[in-house]
């Protein structure tokens, strides 16, 4: 029977591989790079560093595909989403059906970890449901989350309370309720800007564990318009941005 690996391989730094990754990465015939075309080539330069440093054989093959993007433009979010994953899955099971050999391993290299914000666990169950037999496996990775708090040396929550992990379309709506500490991803709108008259700090990190990694911090009234200013001009810069917060409430005595 065919098998499938998710393996998370970081944020970035090829050093951010686990033990566990580096033998899966062993056990593939095949791996499969989604392209997202010529503005984030670092992202597939990077995949392929991961693979000649810990790949021990040479029996392997690296295919590439053009990974679908979202539009962006449609007013219904959930329903884009919904028309993204669907064309992404159309993808998936023709790398699996057609890439695969009988009895062979397949890998799909998902940035971070597979389980947070990423679309390949739940894509590949619905190739799966559609009646092809393969077996399927997640090997966990280093979350840009996990590296946001190793670079600004903190952490993620305070003793005995709660963090809260979001995206900034759902900060745009508020605070998230009994949190005390947020985490956000996917803001494209500068979402901490809203709680900038707030006494409110936030560390922020864009492409972590890269050579082009950012790292901001302080109170957001005092910092705000410099992660403004260094988010726009990496995007001019690499012509994509991947980056992450995390905000908390300054104790009040």
């Amino acid at each position: 029977m065919k098998q499938v690996l998710i393996i998370g391989i970081g944020a970035g730094d090829p050093e951010q591989i686990t033990v566990q990754a580096v033998n899966a990465l062993n056990r593939a015939d095949v791996l499969f790079v989604m392209d997202k075309g010529p503005a984030k080539a670092k992202l597939a330069a990077y995949r392929k560093e991961i693979c000649r440093r810990y790949i021990r054989h040479d029996r392997f093959r690296v295919v590439e595909a053009e990974s679908p993007e979202r539009d962006v433009a449609a007013t219904d979010y959930d329903a884009a989403v919904g028309d993204l994953n669907r064309r992404k899955q159309d993808v998936f099971e023709r790398l699996i059906v057609e890439e695969i050999p009988e009895g062979g391993c397949g890998a799909f290299l998902t940035w971070g970890d597979p389980s947070l914000y990423d679309s390949t666990i739940r894509n590949v169950e619905a190739v799966a449901r559609k009646g092809h037999r393969f077996e399927y496996e997640v090997i966990p990775g280093i979350s840009s989350i996990q590296m946001l708090a190793a670079r600004h040396r903190t952490t993620l929550n305070r003793i005995g309370q709660s963090v809260a992990v979001t995206t900034g379309r759902r900060l745009a709506e508020g605070w998230p309720a009994d949190s005390d500490s947020v985490v956000v991803m996917l803001d494209a709108g500068d979402s901490y800007k809203r709680f900038a008259e707030q006494d409110v700090d936030i560390v922020w990190g864009a492409y972590l564990g890269t050579p082009d990694e950012i790292l901001v911090a302080g109170k957001i009234r005092d910092v705000a318009p410099e992660i403004e200013r260094k988010r726009a001009a990496a995007r001019r810069a690499n012509g994509w941005i991947m980056d992450c917060y995390l905000m908390r409430r300054r104790k009040t005595d």
